[in-house]
């Protein structure tokens, strides 16, 4: 086990406290947010990537070039099955990110499937990422902000600190850069399909799409660190609380 006992060892494995404002202890208002450190935070977040999005890609790739299109979509499409599985028949929290994409996954498999066309495969979730920027957009406008479903995915928050109005606020503006993220994402995905070679498509998709997401990673820290600073709140990072264990 690693020192932020964030690996799994004899049955237990270990999560991220919930981010919380606790007071100043000398009494200063205005409380402090301690974040965790970048290293905790991303020992925590790459498992998920991995689960549900790594290791399907990985997959996919190996397969499609030992054994052809059908053999990838049946082992892109069995890992997040056996994922998504393992984790209810453990009665664990599966991420939002998992079950989303299993469920797209298999209407993708399926429609490739009975189609035989690796154009579909792979348009299907470009179309699907401009569906979702669209409810993003949607759920911003209605102060309803589709974001703060995948906070628990990577930086669980405590339900005080998800009800403070800057908070949501802050959920509001991150969906709406997630969606225009993901419309530029789509736009140059569609470009790829069409002017590149499957093998090639595969490898340049997801240097484009990492890119992408990164930024907007970290441009949505930047931003939840600036409005916590502008409301009085003091952000102390590297803070390392005991993590908290639960069954493996």
């Amino acid at each position: 086990m690693d020192q932020t006992g964030n690996a799994v060892a004899g049955g237990v494995r270990r999560q991220l406290p919930h981010l919380t404002i606790s007071a100043h202890t000398c009494g200063k208002s205005g409380g402090i947010l301690r974040m965790p450190a970048p290293r905790t935070a991303l020992r925590h977040a790459v498992p998920v990537v991995l689960e549900a999005v790594v290791i399907p890609l990985a997959l996919f790739y190996s397969v499609l070039l030992l054994w052809g299109f059908r053999g990838a979509l049946i082992a892109a499409l069995g890992w997040s099955f056996v994922a998504l599985g393992r984790r209810l028949y453990r009665g664990e929290r599966a991420s939002m990110l998992l079950m989303l994409g299993t469920m797209l996954l298999t209407v993708r498999t399926a429609v490739s499937f009975i189609t035989g066309s690796a154009f579909l495969y792979f348009a299907q979730p470009t179309a699907g990422t401009i569906v979702i920027a669209l409810v993003l957009f949607g759920s911003a406008i209605i102060g309803r902000p589709f974001t703060q479903r995948f906070a628990g995915d990577f930086c669980p928050m405590d339900p005080d600190l998800l009800a403070r109005p800057l908070v949501q606020r802050f959920f509001v503006r991150i969906s709406v850069l997630w969606a225009t993220v993901l419309l530029l994402n789509a736009g140059f995905v569609l470009w790829l399909l069409v002017t590149s070679s499957l093998h090639a498509f595969v490898l340049e998709r997801a240097a484009v799409t990492y890119t992408l997401t990164a930024c907007a990673i970290y441009l949505s820290i930047r931003q939840f660190v600036k409005m916590m600073r502008g409301d009085g709140i003091t952000v102390q990072w590297g803070a390392e609380p005991a993590l908290l264990a639960v069954e493996a």
